[in-house]
């Protein structure tokens, strides 16, 4: 069946989150939004592709760092209103140079800091 980006239940912004998962490790990378462009753009090109909320424009991860995303496979769950992104991740996911996003851990009233920026 062929898929189409308008059966995804966007948001009021029309955007749906999209976790990205390391496809080989299965490390949980980042998670940024997508609307239909992004998608389909991300689907035609195997480059993730994410919509930039505070840019208001269309991100091609590692366009400018070099640290790039490519689809391995694009699955959407059971409600169709979040999507996971597998990927082959070439350097740090992170804006802050760490291989992930979630790199702090909250333990009880504490926040422990799990990794440091890659060099």
């Amino acid at each position: 069946m062929p898929f189409d980006p308008q059966t995804v239940r966007y948001n009021d912004q029309g955007l749906v989150p999209v976790i990205a998962q390391d496809a080989e490790t299965h490390e949980v990378l980042m998670l940024a939004w997508m609307n239909a462009e992004a998608i389909e753009k991300t689907l035609e090109t195997r480059k993730v592709t994410y919509w930039s909320r505070s840019r208001q424009s269309f991100w091609v991860k590692g366009e400018t760092s070099g640290h790039t995303q490519a689809l391995v496979d694009l699955r959407i769950d059971c409600d169709r209103d979040c999507l996971l992104a597998l990927v082959n991740q070439v350097g740090p996911a992170c804006h802050t140079n760490r291989r992930v996003c979630f790199y702090t851990s909250i333990t009880g009233s504490d926040e422990v800091e799990l990794m440091s920026p890659m060099t």
